[in-house]
């Protein structure tokens, strides 16, 4: 597995006001979206492009374009959907597929209950959005349920992580390929499997407790 951990100004700026508990939701989805373009930067690097040729006012040129299939874009519901926005707008070509999770909050396991996703991920190039990688139980999940439809490519991108969920994605994932791009790596996970210092629950500062 490749780890990359972002080591920004401008990042580690924006990741302060949304660790801030008094930041309103409408500023930390805003946010989250000015984050996870500058993740996709990184995340995307390896992205297939094919070349192609084009005109331009003073003469044709050879440059690229992203090639297919198209790359599939998964947010983890429903926290992921908050990070959407900032992807598509890096790859607006990319096609879009949902993994509904749910982690028990006293075993910490997660369990699947919504998904549209294509049945053959075969040659696809999947970049799972999930804020925060605690455990590593969700994303976990959600990357072996893309390697069952058969994604060969991997890339998932997390706001904040800890050492204990790169640890377990590691883990995991021996073997295969997939790389994992982080805003930044926390301390710890405290007794409740919270990430400290963190930021809290991702979902709830969002869109609220409903």
């Amino acid at each position: 597995m490749r780890l990359h951990v972002a080591d920004h100004p401008l990042i580690t700026h924006k990741l302060t006001v949304l660790r801030d508990q008094r930041t309103s939701s409408p500023v930390f989805r805003q946010l989250t979206e000015e984050l996870v373009t500058l993740l996709a930067y990184e995340a995307t690097r390896n992205v297939r492009v094919a070349p192609i040729e084009i005109q331009t006012p003073v003469t044709t040129t050879t440059g690229v374009r992203i090639d297919d299939p198209r790359p599939l874009v998964v947010p983890i519901l429903r926290a992921g959907l908050g990070m959407l926005e900032g992807m598509v707008k890096l790859i607006p070509t990319a096609e879009v597929g949902f993994l509904g999770m749910v982690r028990d909050h006293e075993t910490l396991e997660p369990s699947t209950y919504a998904e549209r996703l294509p049945d053959d991920l075969s040659d696809r190039q999947c970049f799972v959005l999930d804020p925060m990688l605690a455990t590593g139980g969700s994303l976990g999940a959600a990357i072996e349920f893309l390697f069952q439809r058969g994604a060969q490519d991997v890339t998932a991108i997390c706001i904040l992580g800890a050492p204990e969920g790169v640890a377990a994605i590691e883990k995991q994932v021996e073997g295969r390929d997939v790389t994992l791009v982080l805003g930044a790596l926390d301390e710890r996970l405290n007794e409740k499997g919270y990430i400290v210092p963190g930021l809290g629950d991702a979902g709830d500062r969002l869109y609220g407790t409903v």
